[in-house]
C-alpha cells in the first residue's frame, strides 16, 4: 500500500511517502513561503523521489487539526481534491496525536502543546506507541489549566513537552513542572509527516471519501469569536 500524508497544521509544511510500513520518502519545509506556496511542488517532489506515481496513491492522508485555521484547510483541501481526482480514500490524522508518535520515551508522559494564540494552548496526553496512547482528550484551554491535569494524569512520570506552544511557553512550562519536565531536542519537536502516514496505516479501516474528511477545530476561529463579542456588547 502507498500512502501520500500531508501536514499543514502549524509551522512546518511536512510530506512523506509511506510504503507498506516503510518510510519511502520524508520531506519538510521551514522557510518564509507559505504553505500554499510550498505544497505542491513538495507533493510532486515526494512522489517522485519514491518512485511513486500519483496513480498509485492507494491512500491520502492529511492533518485535520487542532492547528492553524488556515494552515489545517490548505492540507485538507490539497488531499481532499487529489482523493476525489484519484477517487481514493483518505483518511484523517490528529496533529496532537501524530506529535506523540514522533516520540517513544518509555518513562514520560507525551505532552503535545500547540501554540493556539489568545493566550490558550492545544493540548493531549499520551503514552508512547503506535498508535499513541491517548490519557487526556485534545483540548483548548490556558496552559495552567492543560499543565494540571496532565499533571494528575501523569502519575510519577515525566512530562515530556512537544510542539510548536514549547518555545513560546517554556519558560512557564518550567515553573509549573520543575525537573519533571522533558524537553526533545529539536529535531523531534515538529510534527513528522512520516508520523502522519504511518497512523494513516493504523487507521486505514476508518478512512473515508473526499466529502466526508474535514478539518477539525476545538474552538471557533478568530473572526466568529470577534462577531460574536460584538454581538453580545451589542445585546
Amino acid at each position: 500500500m502507498n500512502i501520500l500524508a500531508v501536514d499543514t497544521s502549524g509551522p512546518v509544511a511536512g510530506v512523506a511517502v509511506v510504503r507498506d510500513g516503510e518510510i519511502a520518502y520524508e520531506g519538510a519545509a521551514v522557510n518564509r513561503l507559505t504553505h500554499s506556496v510550498n505544497l505542491m511542488p513538495m507533493i510532486e517532489e515526494a512522489l517522485n523521489r519514491a518512485g511513486v506515481a500519483v496513480s498509485n496513491v492507494d491512500l491520502y492522508a492529511a492533518v485535520t487539526g487542532p492547528g492553524s485555521f488556515t494552515g489545517v484547510r490548505i492540507g485538507v483541501s490539497a488531499v481532499k481534491g487529489m482523493a476525489h481526482g484519484a477517487d481514493k480514500p483518505c483518511v484523517g490524522v490528529d496533529a496532537l496525536e501524530a506529535l506523540a508518535a514522533g516520540l517513544c520515551l518509555a518513562d514520560a508522559l507525551i505532552c503535545p502543546i500547540q501554540d493556539a494564540r489568545a493566550g490558550q494552548v492545544y493540548a493531549a496526553a499520551f503514552l508512547p506507541g503506535m498508535p499513541p496512547q491517548r490519557l487526556l482528550p485534545d483540548m483548548a484551554e490556558k496552559l495552567p489549566v492543560f499543565l494540571e491535569r496532565a499533571l494528575e494524569a501523569a502519575g510519577e512520570r515525566r512530562l515530556c513537552c512537544v510542539g510548536d506552544g514549547v518555545k513560546p511557553f517554556r519558560a512557564a512550562i518550567e515553573r509549573a513542572l520543575g525537573e519533571r519536565a522533558v524537553f526533545p531536542p529539536a529535531h523531534m519537536r515538529y510534527l513528522r509527516p512520516a508520523s502522519v502516514g504511518l497512523l494513516a496505516q493504523v487507521y486505514q479501516a476508518q478512512s473515508v471519501d473526499y466529502l466526508t474528511l474535514m478539518p477539525k477545530y476545538l474552538r471557533a476561529p478568530q473572526a466568529e469569536r470577534e462577531r460574536a463579542r460584538k454581538l453580545g456588547a451589542q445585546a
